[in-house]
């Protein structure tokens, strides 16, 4: 109940006061005249408030007497809830109150039922509550009951001790002021509210003098009170007497008038509510704090609330709240008073309304991860429903999770990697290469050992696994081998790299061993030592045997020295012969390679500088028109030229892969065509791919190399023509099929060439991956094919097989490992014109040493819109980096003159910029330069030649955070 409910409540307790003592008055006249008893009738009263729709709101401890039910049993319970079965359904409760509404205040008598003793019959009135403004907010029922005047005057006395204490524990103190005397009528309550003593009467003045200076305008003076116009309600300060404390009052109050309308009395109730202003200060601060909070918090929020629209029930919500960090990680600005239906397409919007919606309907929270590409951003989202369900309203969470994706997709990569690194050991472990490894970690000296190094060492392997000091581990070490070991550590710790010693170590059974430890000293781009992981391998027989041969040679020497020299001299003249024997194959195999090498070149020169030749003498005719024709020609000699390379480094493993999940089968088919123009019309073509291939990770483009050579050396071998079969297949090897192509039991994906062309008789099969090896003559050939495809193979996890019979014909397989996985559609590139244009003001630096690159890059960047920055060292692109010019881009060459390498340069750069994008261009031999392939985030390779298409794609992309 509000205030004015309070104080209406209080003045209609007054009245029943002064009938009590009215009451009381008359049964003593009574009783002393001698007149007869007073009737079985003294009233008691039940005082009831009620809200606007009937349901009970307050219940005095006379309605608790009278019914018999306590105020909290009936605290929101229907008025009706008092009558008899036959009046609720007569509609007399509800009757009651409509005419009390219209009439302002109905009496009547009714039979009202309690909580003991069936019902009884009792007279009340029901009278309508409103507020200043004259709004209706409730209602007053009163109930009376009769009883003999014993009970009735021993209840009033009750009553009136009851008030007394409500008042005391409300804080309540009621007050009277009269209008000619001045004097203020307080309750006790009163006066210990206002820190006085107790009496029964105080000059008003007195009272008013408590009241703080600044807010002695807000009560009533002699002055109003005479008018008629002093204030009904107010708040205002005191300064008790007693204790000296500021207290907050809140004071009710209003005049009484005579039957002439003339001010008498200025009655009213008072109470302390310095309890309630705290907390609302309090609450105030805490809603201050809260918004300024839940305006700087990072995490995105907001509160929407469904509502019944065109598409019906609950078919739409509108965003009613929202802080800050929403419109940074959704990207919707103003988001407040918006519609779902008016943000998205339908389709969209009955998305999310099923998720919200599910949440409103169950209460259920939820939490999932979406992109949203407006912020180009990964957003954690939760979803719970605001309590009361009745409110319609789901509060939902917006949290930016993109860095974490980042992380732990390269988390993922970087796991990928250590199984694979973990693999490889634990198959020199099987195998007994390897007897025991360690990592030991320099900055904190723990040493960390797995239990086969401990055994080796005679170490307790729950040690090893808690981590050791070097003086612990070496311990162990015979005492005449741990100087040597000490400086071999001192040494591989300062130079950084690998690192091998061999030496002796006791191990369980008190017995030294002899050990060779390989490892290698990893140090920080700064030079400081950081790890040095490595393994153990057991060399003591290799030592016993070398002990024994040098025991025995000794013995043969010390035996027959002068067989010794002869054997001596002997050997000296075998191995000049040997060396001499080399260094002929050597330059043999070094002369057939530069002279395919020259062969090829030469034609591919010459298809280039006679296509250029003939462009510039068409363009001095004026005859343009030829130019594409020429172009083209110039075009594919070069990337022929660029394949050659390929060849080169497939076969030194030292080419930068791109490995991508690949369906073989598309690779084929999209391969058809050029397959045919190249092997000609002599040779018929026959493709058989698998239904439900797997697919596989390799670099695309290294594979379509690898099948165009096998394609064109079964051509050459059909001299008369014949026929190529491509096949491919889904292969599951087990132990004893994968050992035999030395492979790793598993799934595999074969590519096979198979022609009908002379094929190759067994020693020609044993040879055909050599490099430089040919069966065509001098000058047509390189010896190369097969040896890169070789190489290609094996860097990307799988082997090559050929099988082959003379006369009959060759079929060359290459297996592939399955790759669990998709694999990724083709995508097209854009041409040059049509490519992503630069933003305002972007910036890309270029180093690199060939003034020929970065004319081309230069002008491929100003054609797109960038701003482009040359230099043509690491130093001077440092410089730049370093500087305060806006970069948004780096690309750079790796290998590059002047001591710092394109790596290094970046990483330094990123020193000043952590968030620079760096685009590597190789050579395809500097992969030990790229940390053998790992790079950071924000950085991506492309490898020479390369279309200038793919380079504008890739640095819109790389730029816009693709990489």
């Amino acid at each position: 109940m509000d205030a004015t409910g309070t104080d209406m409540l209080l003045r209609r307790a007054r009245a029943l006061e002064e009938e009590a003592a009215g009451l009381r008055a008359r049964a003593a006249t009574t009783g002393t005249g001698g007149a007869p008893p007073i009737p079985d009738g003294a009233a008691r009263f039940a005082a009831i408030a009620l809200d606007r729709d009937g349901c009970i709101t307050a219940w005095n401890a006379g309605a608790e007497d009278i019914l018999g039910w306590t105020a909290e049993a009936m605290g929101g319970q229907p008025f009706a809830a008092l009558f008899t079965p036959e009046d609720r359904a007569a509609g007399h409760p509800g009757a009651a109150l409509r005419r009390a509404l219209d009439e302002g205040s109905v009496a009547d008598a009714d039979w009202h039922l309690r909580a003991v003793g069936g019902r009884r019959r009792m007279s009340g009135s029901v009278t309508p509550l409103r507020d200043g403004a004259g709004a209706h907010v409730g209602y007053v029922a009163v109930l009376q009951d009769s009883l003999d005047l014993d009970t009735a005057d021993r209840a009033l006395r009750e009553a009136e001790a009851r008030l007394l204490r409500a008042q005391e524990a409300g804080g309540i103190g009621l007050f009277t002021v009269g209008v000619d005397d001045g004097l203020l009528h307080p309750t006790p309550q009163f006066c210990r509210l206002y820190g006085l003593p107790e009496r029964s009467t105080y000059p008003a003045e007195i009272v008013e003098a408590l009241i703080l200076p600044e807010d002695q305008t807000l009560v009533s003076t002699a002055a109003s009170r005479r008018r008629g116009d002093a204030p009904r309600d107010v708040t205002y300060r005191i300064r008790r007497p007693d204790t000296g404390e500021i207290r907050w009052i809140a004071r009710q109050g209003e005049i009484e008038r005579d039957i002439h309308g003339r001010p008498v009395r200025f009655s009213g109730v008072a109470r302390d509510i310095t309890e309630q202003r705290q907390a609302r200060d309090a609450l105030r601060a805490g809603e201050e704090r809260y918004r300024t909070l839940f305006d700087a918090i990072d995490d995105g929020f907001c509160i929407i609330e469904f509502f019944d629209g065109p598409h019906g029930p609950l078919s739409d919500y509108v965003h009613i709240e929202a802080n800050p960090g929403y419109e940074r990680h959704t990207g919707i600005p103003n988001i407040v008073g918006r519609t779902l239906r008016g943000l998205v397409a339908a389709e969209d919007a009955d998305a999310w309304l099923d998720l919200y919606g599910g949440v409103l309907r169950t209460g259920r929270p939820i939490r999932f991860e979406r992109f949203f590409a407006q912020a180009d951003r990964f957003i954690d989202v939760s979803a719970a429903r605001v309590e009361p369900p009745g409110r319609r309203q789901v509060s939902v969470l917006f949290r930016d999770v993109t860095a974490r994706r980042q992380a732990e997709d390269a988390l993922r990569a970087s796991e990928a990697l250590a199984r694979t690194n973990i693999q490889r050991v634990q198959l020199a472990l099987a195998a007994g290469a390897i007897i025991g490894t360690w990592f030991w970690d320099l900055p904190s000296d723990r040493f960390t050992v797995d239990e086969a190094f401990a055994r080796s060492f005679g170490l307790d392997p729950a040690l090893g696994r808690e981590g050791l000091s070097l003086a612990q581990v070496v311990e162990t070490v015979h005492p005449d081998d741990r100087d040597g070991l000490a400086e071999a550590i001192t040494a591989a710790i300062a130079r950084g790299g690998a690192y091998a010693h061999q030496y002796r170590v006791r191990r369980a059974d008190g017995n030294y061993y002899w050990l060779e430890a390989n490892g290698r000293v990893d140090h920080a781009p700064d030079g400081t030592p950081l790890s040095f992981p490595g393994v153990l391998i057991d060399v003591d027989e290799r030592k016993a045997v070398e002990a024994e041969r040098d025991r025995v040679t000794a013995a043969l020497r010390s035996l027959n020295e002068t067989l010794e020299q002869r054997v001596a001299a002997r050997s000296a003249e075998l191995m000049r012969a040997e060396e001499a024997l080399r260094q002929s194959q050597k330059m043999e195999a070094v002369g057939q390679l530069t002279g395919g090498l020259a062969h090829d070149f030469n034609n591919m020169l010459a298809g280039i500088v006679g296509s250029l030749e003939l462009m510039q003498t068409r363009m001095l005719q004026g005859r343009v028109g030829d130019l594409d024709r020429y172009i083209g020609a110039a075009q594919g000699a070069a990337k022929r030229a660029a394949a050659l390379t390929h060849r080169l480094l497939a076969f030194s493993r030292r080419q930068t892969l791109d490995p991508k999940p690949t369906d073989v089968n598309r690779l084929v088919e999209g391969m058809m065509d050029l397959v045919r123009r190249t092997v000609g019309p002599a040779v018929a073509i026959e493709s058989v791919g698998a239904g439900g291939l797997w697919p596989t990770l390799v670099d695309p483009s290294q594979l379509e190399n690898a099948l165009l050579n096998l394609c064109i050396n079964a051509r050459d071998a059909m001299p008369e023509g014949g026929r190529i079969v491509i096949e491919t297949a889904n292969r599951w090897l087990d132990h004893r099929a994968a050992q035999e192509r030395e492979l790793e039991p598993g799934q595999y994906v074969t590519l096979c060439v198979s022609d009908n062309g002379t094929g190759m008789t067994p020693d020609v099969v044993a040879k055909a991956f050599d490099p430089f090896f040919t069966t065509k003559p001098i000058g047509e050939g390189t010896g190369l094919g097969l040896s890169m495809i070789y190489g290609f193979a094996k860097q990307s996890g799988g082997q090559v097989r050929i099988y082959s019979e003379i006369d009959q014909g060759t079929m060359v397989c290459l297996y592939l490992p399955r790759h669990l996985g998709e694999a990724e559609a083709e995508a097209s590139l854009p041409d040059l014109a049509h490519a992503p244009r630069a933003e305002q003001g972007e910036t890309v630096l270029v180093v690199d040493d060939e003034p020929t690159v970065r004319m081309l890059v230069t002008e491929v960047l100003e054609d797109l819109g960038y701003a482009a920055i040359e230099a043509a060292d690491g130093a001077s692109g440092l410089k730049v980096l370093q500087s305060d010019v806006r970069i948004d881009m780096l690309i750079t060459d790796v290998g590059l003159p002047g001591g710092m390498n394109g790596r290094q340069m970046a990483d330094a750069g990123r020193q000043h910029r952590a968030d620079l994008k760096v685009l590597f261009i190789t050579g395809y031999a500097e992969n030990a330069a790229l940390n053998h392939g790992h790079l950071g985030p924000g950085m991506q390779v492309m490898t020479k030649p390369f279309a200038l298409e793919a380079l504008a794609t890739r640095i819109r992309g790389i730029i816009g955070g693709e990489g």
